[in-house]
C-alpha cells in the first residue's frame, strides 16, 4: 500500500458509526457542549497518534499495539493490549453492521432491522474472504467519497444557517444553553466521542504492508489527525447550530436530519444511501485490521496457531471469521433490542480505546528512553518529549475520573478495566505456557 492508501484508510475507519450516528448519541448526552467533548477528544488523539507514529517509524510491525507494549512491559502487555485491541476492533464491526442496517430499516420498513446486519455481515465476510492486493485501492475510493459528502454535509448545513436553502433558518439557537446537562453530560459524552476517533490507529496496522513504512506512516500520521479533526467537529458544529439536543432523529441519523431540517429532503435521502455505504466500507476496513491484529498475535504463539494461517491468496481465514464472529452475535442482539444494541457498543467501544490510548503513550516513553540511551535516530519524533507525553496521560486520567462521576459511564470503564486486568492475567498464562511467544 501506499502514503495515500494509508491515510484514506484510516478516514474511512474513523468515518464511520462514531461520526454518522455517535455524534448524535454525543449530542443528547451533553447537548451543545460535546463540542468541548469532541476538542478534549481531538487533541488528545493528536499527541496520541504522534507518539504512535514515532513507533511504527521507527519499528513497523503488524503488531503494533500490541508489539510495542510488548517490548516496553514484557509479554503479557502484549497479549493484553492485543487481545484488547481486537475485541475492540470486533465491536466495532458488529457497531457498525447495526448502524448501516438500522438506517436502512427507516426506509424499508418491511425488512426487520435484524435481517438486513444479518445480510450486511455475511456480505462482507465474504469479501474480506476473497479479497486481495486490491483492497487498499478499493478503501482509498471508497473513503474519498464519505469525505467529500461529509464536506458537503457542512457546506449545505452552513447554507442553511445562512438562510440560503428552502427552510428558514432556526429562530433561537442552544435554547436550553450551551451546557445543558452540565459538566456530567460532557463526561458522558466523552467515551461516545472517543469511539468516533476510533480507527484512525489502523494505519499502525497497515503499515508493515506498505513499501517504504518509515516515510508512508510519516505522511499519514502528519496529516491524518487535522483531517479528521475538521470533518468531526465542522460536522458536529452545524448538527449542533441546526438541531436542538432533544431531537429525537439525533438517534437514528443527525446528518439526515439535518438536511431534512433545512428543506433539502431529496439530498437527505441521497445522503442516507452515502452513509449506509460509508458505514460498510469502514466495517470493511475493520474486519481487514481486527483480523491481521488476530493473526499477528498467533504468529507470535499468543492465540491459537490455526488464526496465524493462509489461504493461496494470502487471506488469514481462521482470523476473519473470528473477527466477523462478533459481528453476527449482534444480529441475535439486534433481533431483541433492536433500539438498544448501538448505544452499548458505543460506549464499551469508548471506553476499551482509551486503554489503547494509555498503552500507547506509556510503550512511546518507555522505548524512547531506551533509543535515546542507545543514541538511536528515529525518523520520526514525538512533541514535546517527555512532557507532552505525560500531560496526555493527565488528559486521559481526568476523562476517566469524570467518567467514574456518571454512573452509566461508570459502569463501562470499571467493566473495562477488569476485563484489562483478565486479559493480562490469561497473558501471563499463556507467554509463560508457550515461552516461545514473541511480543
Amino acid at each position: 500500500m501506499k502514503p495515500r492508501h494509508l491515510v484514506m484508510m484510516s478516514l474511512g475507519s474513523a468515518i464511520g458509526a462514531g461520526l454518522f450516528v455517535g455524534s448524535g448519541a454525543g449530542v443528547q448526552a451533553a447537548g451543545p457542549a460535546v463540542l468541548i467533548s469532541y476538542v478534549v477528544a481531538g487533541l488528545i488523539v493528536i499527541f496520541v497518534m504522534r507518539a504512535l507514529g514515532e513507533l511504527v517509524a521507527a519499528d513497523p510491525n503488524p503488531g503494533a499495539f500490541s508489539h510495542y507494549a510488548g517490548k516496553a512491559m514484557g509479554p503479557a502487555a502484549a497479549f493484553a493490549v492485543g487481545a484488547l485491541w481486537w475485541v475492540q476492533l470486533c465491536l466495532v464491526v458488529a457497531a457498525e453492521a447495526t448502524a448501516a442496517a438500522q438506517i436502512a430499516a427507516s426506509y424499508i420498513p418491511a425488512v426487520p432491522q435484524w435481517v438486513i446486519a444479518l445480510a450486511i455481515m455475511l456480505v462482507f465476510t465474504a469479501i474480506n474472504l476473497t479479497t486481495s492486493g486490491s483492497f487498499g485501492e478499493f478503501e482509498f475510493w471508497f473513503s474519498l467519497i464519505k469525505v467529500a459528502f461529509v464536506v458537503l454535509f457542512v457546506v449545505l448545513g452552513a447554507a442553511y444557517l445562512f438562510g440560503w436553502t428552502p427552510a428558514e433558518p432556526p429562530a433561537q439557537i442552544f435554547a436550553d444553553g450551551f451546557m445543558p446537562t452540565g459538566i456530567s453530560g460532557i463526561a458522558a459524552g466523552l467515551l461516545v466521542v472517543a469511539f468516533a476517533f476510533g480507527g484512525i490507529e489502523i494505519v499502525a496496522v497497515a503499515a508493515a504492508e506498505t513499501a517504504n513504512p518509515e516515510r508512508s506512516v510519516s505522511q499519514a500520521i502528519k496529516t491524518i489527525v487535522w483531517r479528521i479533526l475538521f470533518l468531526y467537529i465542522g460536522s458536529v458544529t452545524i448538527i449542533v447550530l441546526v438541531l436542538p439536543w432533544t431531537d429525537d432523529r439525533l438517534a437514528e441519523s443527525p446528518f439526515v436530519a439535518v438536511l431534512e431540517t433545512a428543506g433539502l429532503p431529496f439530498i437527505a435521502s441521497l445522503l442516507a444511501a452515502v452513509i449506509v455505504i460509508a458505514l460498510l466500507s469502514s466495517m470493511n476496513a475493520n474486519i481487514y485490521g481486527a483480523s491481521r491484529m488476530s493473526f499477528s498475535m498467533s504468529q507470535r504463539s499468543m492465540l491459537p496457531r490455526g488464526l496465524g494461517r493462509t489461504n493461496r491468496r494470502g487471506v488469514p481465514v481462521a482470523a476473519v471469521l473470528a473477527t466477523s464472529a462478533f459481528g453476527f452475535v449482534a444480529v441475535a442482539l439486534n433481533y431483541f433490542w433492536a433500539a438498544e444494541v448501538l448505544g452499548v457498543l458505543l460506549n464499551i467501544v469508548g471506553s476499551t480505546l482509551i486503554v489503547t490510548w494509555v498503552a500507547t503513550l506509556v510503550s512511546q516513553i518507555v522505548l524512547r528512553r531506551r533509543a535515546e540511551a542507545a543514541g538511536q535516530s528515529l525518523p520520526l519524533r514525538m512533541w514535546g518529549y517527555p512532557w507532552l507525553s505525560y500531560v496526555t496521560l493527565a488528559g486521559i486520567a481526568v476523562i476517566i475520573g469524570l467518567g467514574l462521576t456518571v454512573e452509566s459511564v461508570r459502569f463501562q470503564i470499571v467493566g473495562t478495566l477488569i476485563f484489562v486486568v483478565a486479559l493480562y492475567l490469561v497473558g501471563l498464562v499463556v507467554t509463560k505456557r508457550h515461552p516461545n511467544a514473541k511480543v
